[in-house]
């Protein structure tokens, strides 16, 4: 199990919160654990490597509920999406109904507070209403974030009255294609409101594996059937954390709090794809000056990829050193991929030593691990375009 895929959590166990799914997960044996103040599943009795090819070659299902999500509402899309630019630096005003980004919410610095994803609704009696969803470890300090810097006539509503799944791999759009059928016809970054299994559900076409396939927001009461109606299906199985890591790890996402923080900047992190053109052009949202110097200016360091020699892994915290032995950076994310069937890591250095192909020594108990800078993902990405 990849090192980041639990943090244990200073409360006792008796002050875990439980997401809506949390009977089912016991029942089917999960391995529960503390995670960002919830009690989660880490692995399933088939095992995180079993979870892991699953998820790749079938369909993986995932209980995301203890993410944050809420509402952006204003009277109209151009006055939202306006409130929101003012805290983020991707284009949302040009976002289309029915369309999802990806954004950071970026502090004065241009410091990433937080990575969050933002849905305009397809309904045309909704427009001025943005889903958010954050990470649950960062869910309270962004909703005041947010909250203090909105206009008098947008306002954030907390979603905690519902639930969210992912369903992920090969298999899912069949798989849920069977449930809901115009699920099949979405494509990638795409959000639609639906009936699952005869409920009312927001499903988004993306995720966090590298796979193709879905997240589904639905009510926290009634949630839990479309979980049961999917794993009816032979090709799902309910997947936990620590595959979770894995995967997005292969896939070279950033997982924020490791590989993203208050201390990198988007452009450093190597997602100026997700800063639209007319964005980087007029700026207008927090540490913008500083993002469009590094656009023009580039930066000093840089997230890599890496693949260390051999078959031991290198943990967050490694210290990356050149083959003579000069410090110019440290691992963010590291474990071994199952698909991959090798370690891979990812860590900042310094951008004279960023090139693909480049050899660096990770230092591992204090002895150095040969290893090779390498282009992300490690393994391709299967979106559905």
């Amino acid at each position: 199990m990849a090192a980041e895929a639990v943090e244990a959590d200073a409360a006792g166990a008796e002050a875990l919160l439980k997401t809506p799914l949390h009977s089912r997960h016991v029942t089917l044996g999960a391995r529960m654990v503390p995670f960002a103040g919830y009690d989660m599943p880490v692995q399933y009795p088939m095992g995180i490597l079993t979870e892991h090819n699953w998820t790749r070659e079938k369909a993986g299902l995932f209980d995301v509920s203890h993410m944050g999500q809420a509402f952006l509402l204003g009277p109209d899309h151009e006055t939202t999406a306006r409130a929101l630019e003012a805290l983020i630096p991707a284009d949302i005003v040009n976002l289309a109904p029915g369309k999802q980004r990806y954004s950071q919410l970026l502090d004065e610095n241009g410091g990433i507070l937080d990575d969050l994803m933002v849905t305009r609704s397809s309904e045309p009696d909704e427009d001025g209403a943005l889903l958010l969803i954050v990470n649950a470890a960062c869910k309270t300090a962004d909703y005041a974030h947010i909250e203090a810097r909105l206009p008098a006539n947008v306002k954030l509503v907390r979603a905690e009255h519902r639930g969210l799944i992912a369903l992920q791999g090969p298999a899912a759009a069949e798989a849920l294609a069977a449930l809901a059928p115009e699920a099949a016809e979405m494509g990638f970054m795409s959000a639609r409101s639906m009936k699952v299994s005869g409920v009312k559900a927001n499903l988004s076409r993306s995720g966090y594996t590298g796979e193709d396939g879905y997240e589904i927001s639905a009510a926290a009461n009634r949630i839990g059937e479309i979980w049961d109606a999917l794993l009816l299906d032979p090709r799902v199985k309910p997947i936990g954390l620590g595959a979770r890591d894995s995967l997005r790890l292969e896939a070279g996402l950033c997982l924020y709090g490791h590989d993203i923080d208050t201390t990198t900047s988007p452009v450093e992190a190597g997602l100026n794809w997700s800063i639209q053109k007319r964005r980087r052009e007029e700026g207008g949202f927090p540490g913008a000056a500083r993002i469009q110097r590094e656009f023009a200016e580039g930066v000093s360091r840089v997230r890599i990829g890496l693949l260390p020699e051999g078959r031991a892994p290198a943990r967050e915290g490694a210290d990356i050193a050149t083959p003579e032995g000069e410090i110019v950076g440290k691992v963010t994310s590291g474990g071994f991929g199952p698909t991959l069937n090798a370690p891979c890591a990812m860590g900042y250095v310094a951008k004279a030593h960023s090139a693909p192909g480049t050899r660096l020594d990770l230092i591992v108990r204090g002895k150095p691990l040969a290893a090779t800078v390498a282009p992300m993902p490690f393994v391709p990405n299967r979106y559905k375009r």
